[in-house]
């Protein structure tokens, strides 16, 4: 019987094959010379939410999030969801 894996574990292992996608495509990029591939593994979008300020004189509050995607990130978040299948 398979074990029923937690929200928190499923994000977790997404968010790390983003994290390493996306490092590998950057280094990917770096690597290679200027031209058509190399902007291909470098153009990314930026989903997110831009950084609010809730300013109450004693303390101020600043909430943001954005999170950069590549291609390699994308292949790294599949992969991550693949291989999470299995275990």
């Amino acid at each position: 019987m398979k074990q029923k894996k937690s929200v928190g574990t499923v994000l977790l292992i997404l968010i790390l094959g983003a994290l390493i996608g996306s490092t590998f495509g950057e280094v990917i990029g770096l690597l290679l010379p200027d031209g058509v591939v190399k902007d291909f593994f470098l153009k990314s979008i930026a989903p997110g939410f831009s950084p609010a300020t809730l300013d109450l004189i004693v303390f101020s509050i600043t909430l943001g999030f954005t999170i950069k995607l590549n291609i390699i990130s994308i292949l790294g978040i599949a992969l991550a969801a693949y291989i999470l299948r299995w275990y």
